[in-house]
Order: structure tokens, then C-alpha cells, then sequence
């Protein structure tokens, strides 16, 4: 039933669509005192600002990222940058707490064949030394869009995730051997995720994960 219930919490976020959303844009994290956002479906819109001078720290996505997401978009008109980056953010904390508890249900629901095998394989190594982690999540500094591939009918979109974590390896006893209960460790991590375009099922699997 767990892992049902994150199957379907990620379903509604990296996915489906309400009907009342805007138009697909590229939008800000926060719109309170920005400017409007890019359209990428507008042919008429203006290029990017080249140069340094452009304030992107408010964007879900990388400069060099914005013309696989306007090729993307021309291909699924009903991708929606800031939906898909609330949805990655919210995998990245269920596949990691998934991984941590040994829950491997969960992982194959989020993950493609290759991706799962690796952290199940991990588990197993991990289960067999009678080791635990305890580990948690502590915030998301930051998540944003990196690259976007089109290739064989396939979309694949890769974030950048800048997070704390705490760390702590226990033993069968429960005994702390590796990490720390109070400081958090800097993390950098490239997450790629991938689905077939034009299928009737809105969910992104996570294809690699790699630390930057």
C-alpha cells in the first residue's frame, strides 16, 4: 500500500495535468517579483539575454538547457517545466528514502530495469554486512534542469540536485559505525530521468544518477 501510495503521489506530479494550468512555459520558482515568463511555444519570442548579466538564480532550469526543453515542448505540448520540477524533487527524496529503508518496491516503481537493479544490488551488499542506514534527508538547496535529450521517441531530462543530507551507518546492534548525527553532509548529485513520448503513461522513471 506504501508504495502504491508514492507511485501515485509521483504519477501527480511528474505527469498529469489539472486542465487549468497556463499555456507550457519556463517558469520562475518564485513569480512574486519577477518578470513574465518565457513562453518557449511562442515563435516569437525574443531570445535569451547572452552573456552574464542575466539573472537566472529564479528559473527550474540551467541556461544551456533551454533548447532541449523548446525541442520538448514542441514534441508534448503538454509538458510543463515547473510541474516536472516539483515532481523531481519530490522522487529525489522518495527514491533516496526508499534506498535508505531497503524498500525495494518502491524503487522499482520509480526506477527503469537498470537504475533499480543497481540500488537493489546495493541493498543486498548493504543487508548482507548486517549494516542500516539511517540517513535523512535535510533540505533541497537547490533542484534545476540541466539537459534535455530527444532521441528515438524517447525524452530525457536531467536535474541537478544540491541538498543536506545526514548520514549514519549502524550495525546489526544498532551501533553507529560511519557518519555523524549532527552534521549534514553537502551533496551533488545528477539525477536523469526518461520517458517515451506520446504513451499513455505520464510517469518519468529515473534512468542514471551520478554525484557532479
Amino acid at each position: 500500500m506504501i508504495a502504491a501510495f508514492l507511485g501515485m503521489r509521483l504519477y501527480s506530479v511528474l505527469g498529469k495535468r489539472t486542465g487549468h494550468e497556463q499555456e507550457p512555459v519556463l517558469p520562475r520558482r518564485d513569480e512574486r517579483a519577477a518578470p513574465a515568463p518565457l513562453r518557449i511555444d511562442d515563435p516569437e519570442a525574443p531570445p535569451s539575454p547572452q552573456g552574464g548579466s542575466a539573472d537566472t538564480s529564479g528559473l527550474v532550469y540551467e541556461p544551456a538547457a533551454e533548447a532541449g526543453l523548446r525541442q520538448l515542448l514542441a514534441a508534448d505540448r503538454q509538458f510543463d517545466a515547473g510541474r516536472f520540477m516539483e515532481g523531481a524533487e519530490a522522487a529525489y527524496r522518495m527514491i533516496l528514502e526508499a534506498y535508505w529503508a531497503g524498500d525495494r518496491e518502491t524503487l522499482r516503481d520509480l526506477c527503469d530495469a537498470d537504475s533499480y537493479q543497481a540500488f537493489a544490488d546495493a541493498i543486498d551488499a548493504r543487508e548482507a554486512r548486517g549494516e542500516r542506514l539511517d540517513n535523512r534527508l535535510v533540505r533541497i538547496d537547490s533542484a534545476r534542469i540541466t539537459a534535455v535529450e530527444l532521441s528515438g521517441g524517447e525524452a530525457r531530462v536531467t536535474v541537478r540536485y544540491r541538498a543536506d543530507i545526514s548520514a549514519v551507518t549502524r550495525d546489526a546492534d544498532g551501533n553507529m559505525i560511519a557518519g555523524s548525527m549532527i552534521d549534514a553532509t553537502e551533496t551533488n548529485d545528477l539525477w536523469t530521468f526518461r520517458r517515451r513520448l506520446g504513451s499513455g503513461d505520464p510517469n518519468w522513471q529515473l534512468d542514471e544518477a551520478e554525484s557532479a
